[in-house]
């Protein structure tokens, strides 16, 4: 098929007439000098709050955390946050950000690999971090996510990285740490005849996934005990869940799922295991407690799962689980765009039960945590990565989010991003229109 050469000129020049502010900004550049924030609360991100705190760091590792009165300043960039707030930068765990732009355009979704047992696929050599999602994450405190792939049985492996980079390579934080397996629904008759037959056949396939899983399982066992008679890449990538290197993450969200899942992954050996979703957690909190399982709760903005439950349910889960003894972090599972939210699932639970900093734990320290990071990042400590933000508000209330400062490693990051560009763009087209309006009259501006 031929294309007219006006045709081309003029996709040429839409490209380039595009407005260079829209675009993503670049990374920033690394750490050159030392840094000093004063002023601020510190919200630790272990419980802990300093008032009047500072925050030195410098080669991208942090410190001194502590009161200000204890800080040494020579030689640092003082930086005066008075009145404003530090906060461990948030992580997202189980999203296809990064993997995922428009739903609509198929080359842009890269979150699934063809067929239903991938544990050798990777998700992280598929991260573009040129999408324009990430800024409008960023802006909202999210610094760090674990890419997991979707779909299948076993979707493959998950990687940590942080959100300000210019290749994969550079993001990574922790790389293949966890493999994901979508456990097999179980199934509920419901006395039609018709319906009761496609069950029976879904039933079916049931147990042949999990008779598929055993097999698979136990290869793998055997593959990593080192009696292998050719290299298979679906068993190799599987060696870590037998020695701890690896966890397994369980997507489930009945509570009967749950149970099945967890004691599968115990049979045959597996060391971590957590379960993410889990929305019937409360329901089965005494096996998770009893066998040390952590889990990654994804239902605070939802509806109930049943009918007789209170209205509330999802909101008041993270305090339950708290109350229970479950180690849990708290993960935005809706569209990718919504990740930004993040902070408010945190900010309704504390609505419901847990203290702002407990909330605050479930979105930084609790989640690097599960996801074996707690080393480096999750809190504002002396030795961790000087991964933070600035609020000049509660940075888990939607109305006084604003953060000021955003920090990846020690770089200050550019918190500009598209949503922000349209926002000032169209508000001085109103602005202006409304300057043109006769007085008296009635402006039509946006109608």
């Amino acid at each position: 098929m031929r294309i007219h050469k006006r045709y081309i000129s003029a996709l040429v020049a839409l490209l380039f007439s595009m407005p260079v502010m829209a675009q993503v900004p670049a990374p920033a550049a690394k750490q050159s000098k030392p840094v000093l924030l004063k002023g601020a609360t510190l919200h630790v991100g272990n419980g802990q709050v300093i008032e009047n705190a500072a925050v030195g760091f410098d080669k991208g590792k942090i410190t001194y955390a502590g009161p200000l009165n204890g800080a040494s300043m020579s030689g640092y960039e003082v930086v005066d946050v008075s009145g404003q707030h530090i906060y461990p930068g948030l992580i997202q765990p189980n999203a296809a950000l990064g993997l995922n732009e428009v739903e609509s355009v198929r080359a842009t979704i890269d979150w699934r690999e063809i067929g239903d047992i991938n544990p050798n696929v990777r998700s992280v050599i598929a991260y573009n971090t040129d999408s324009d999602i990430i800024p409008t994450v960023r802006a909202n405190g999210v610094l760090m996510t674990q890419l997991t792939p979707l779909g299948g049985t076993i979707s493959g492996s998950s990687s940590i990285v942080q959100l300000d980079a210019w290749n994969w390579e550079d993001a990574v934080v922790k790389a293949d740490e966890g493999i994901h397996l979508n456990w097999p629904n179980m199934l509920i008759e419901t006395g039609n005849s018709r319906t009761d037959e496609r069950l029976k056949r879904m039933a079916d396939r049931r147990d042949e996934t999990i008779l598929e899983l055993e097999k698979l399982f136990r290869d793998a066992a055997v593959y990593k005990a080192g009696k292998r008679e050719s290299e298979n890449l679906k068993l190799a990538s599987m060696a870590g869940l037998f020695t701890g290197a690896q966890k397994l993450y369980i997507h489930a969200d009945y509570g009967k799922e749950i149970i099945e899942g967890v004691n599968f992954a115990k049979k045959h050996g597996v060391k971590e295991v957590v379960v993410v979703g889990a929305r019937d957690a409360v329901a089965v909190a005494d096996f998770l407690k009893a066998n040390n399982i952590s889990v990654i709760y994804s239902g605070v903005h939802a509806l109930p799962s049943r009918a007789e439950e209170d209205v509330d349910m999802p909101y008041k889960t993270p305090y339950l689980l708290h109350k229970a003894g479950i180690m849990f972090a708290l993960d935005y599972d809706l569209a990718i765009h919504g990740i930004r939210n993040l902070p408010f699932i945190a900010g309704t639970a504390a609505a419901y039960g847990l203290d702002k900093e407990q909330a605050l734990t479930a979105v930084t320290l609790n989640t690097a945590k599960i996801l074996g990071i707690e080393k480096q990042a999750g809190s504002v400590e002396v030795g961790k990565d000087a991964t933070l933000v600035v609020s000049s508000g509660d940075l888990l209330d939607m109305r006084t989010n604003n953060v000021t400062y955003a920090f990846i490693q020690g770089r200050n990051i550019d918190l500009n991003n598209k949503q922000k560009y349209l926002y000032e763009k169209f508000e001085e087209k109103y602005k202006a229109q409304q300057q043109q309006v006769p007085a008296g009259a009635t402006s039509s501006a946006g109608n």
